[in-house]
């Protein structure tokens, strides 16, 4: 009996407790288990390298605990979010991340909403196995925070779709083998009814990736031109032209991901959580240095901030428990998204007061930019990485101008062009 359905026929809470602790014990690694026993995720991490997580990560994927509400036939257990939640206390001393979180979280929002049975069966499989990794190929040059104003054409050509245009800050584009595609079908159709959704091979000629450093020195970023790429139909999700409607799937499921714990994909995109700060003071107050736990300020602000982190798990959830239930896209993926990306900044913020002056000056900073990433303490490197949170993933902006019109009930902003073909509206 294969590895997924022992585990998928657990059917209430000590079934999985049982069936869970076998499996650790059979395919965690002997050191992992001892960290995480002794000290959970922060001690697993000084014995694990990400190299050896990526290598080690096929035994988890062949569980089904990776995604363990997903059908067993897509990758799952078909747990209900019970015991699911039970198997994820379980793991989670072991620091298990999800690998592939685009495409887990963006590309299986869509396949699930509006993709076929045969689209599902193609891709969900190698998401969860991290087999195929995935990037977002939405925003533009001109068309960011007016998503709906894009200007990358896709053509027939056969059985499939010729695409031409440019792409910008698409995250991990550089590392991935497919991705999720916006491009403009009908350019005589209002800018929201011509647009079709794809599946693109990111592999093909006709598709140049360009590297977009952080401040930091990490690659996250990256520009893509897209030069006559082809998409075959079979790799058109939704119908054509409404490509608008499958995308709200995946921006809701961006918005999930981006604000922070609870979302089921990265745990934030920027820096450590508020157990980590505390972690930090109180080794700070024990070594004698300023702005550690015995300091009532920052005892103050990290409290406030762990009190916080709690709420956005729970909105999270709710936004989770609706998605599994069937239900579509509503605005709490937008609370979660502007609460989460400014409290990641204050978070991180506050990481960075701590260390003082050792905030702006180091050892081995020197002046090759290399060497600089390399020495730039953690916390650090996490505020910097954190001033992204409020732009992407949709801008804060115009998250609460949804939360304005969809909960308040707050009339839309005129706009003068509403209803007009797409090639008739001005674009910068």
């Amino acid at each position: 009996m294969s590895e997924i359905s022992s585990l998928a026929e657990c059917r209430d809470d000590e079934e999985v407790r049982a069936a869970v602790a076998g499996w650790i014990a059979r395919e965690v690694p002997e050191t992992w288990r001892e960290a995480g026993e002794r000290g959970g995720p922060s001690l697993v991490r000084t014995v694990r390298t990400p190299e050896q997580y990526r290598q080690w990560y096929p035994a988890f994927a062949r569980s089904g605990l990776v995604v363990p509400q997903w059908p067993v036939e897509y990758g799952g257990l078909g747990w209900s979010r019970r015991l699911a939640q039970t198997a994820e206390r379980m793991l989670a001393p072991y620091h298990l991340p999800r690998l592939n979180p685009l495409g887990l979280n963006l590309t299986a929002a869509a396949l699930f909403a509006h993709g076929t049975h045969e689209q599902r069966l193609r891709f969900l499989p190698k998401i969860v196995a991290n087999e195929e990794v995935w990037c977002q190929l939405f925003s533009e040059p001109g068309a960011g925070s007016d998503l709906a104003s894009l200007a990358t054409r896709a053509e027939r050509d056969g059985d499939g779709w010729r695409v031409t245009g440019q792409k910008v800050w698409t995250t991990w584009a550089h590392l991935a083998d497919f991705g999720v595609l916006l491009a403009r079908t009908d350019p005589d159709a209002p800018k929201r009814k011509g647009i079709t959704y794809f599946l693109i091979d990111m592999r093909q000629p006709g598709v140049d990736v360009r590297p977009l450093p952080h401040i930091g020195g990490e690659i996250d970023f990256n520009e893509v031109f897209l030069d006559g790429a082809f998409v075959p139909d079979s790799q058109r999700i939704g119908e054509v032209d409404d490509g608008w409607r499958v995308a709200r799937a995946t921006l809701s499921g961006e918005r999930q991901m981006v604000s922070g714990s609870g979302s089921g994909g990265v745990d934030r995109i920027g820096g450590s959580g508020s157990r980590r700060l505390i972690n930090l003071a109180r080794e700070r107050a024990e070594r004698g240095l300023p702005y550690g736990w015995d300091d009532a300020g920052t005892r103050h602000e990290l409290v406030r901030l762990w009190c916080e982190e709690q709420i956005r798990g729970w909105t999270n959830m709710r936004v989770r428990a609706g998605l599994r239930a069937g239900l579509p896209p509503g605005p709490e993926s937008s609370i979660g998204k502007v609460h989460g990306s400014e409290l990641n900044q204050r978070m991180q913020a506050a990481a960075a007061r701590m260390l003082g002056l050792g905030a702006t000056a180091w050892e081995g900073a020197g002046t090759d930019p290399a060497a600089y990433a390399e020495s730039m303490p953690p916390e650090v490197r996490g505020m910097l990485r954190s001033r992204a949170n409020t732009i992407e993933g949709g801008t804060s902006e115009v998250n609460k101008n949804i939360l304005a019109e969809r909960v308040l009930g707050l009339p839309k902003e005129p706009d003068p062009w509403e209803g007009r073909p797409w090639r008739e509206v001005p674009r910068g």
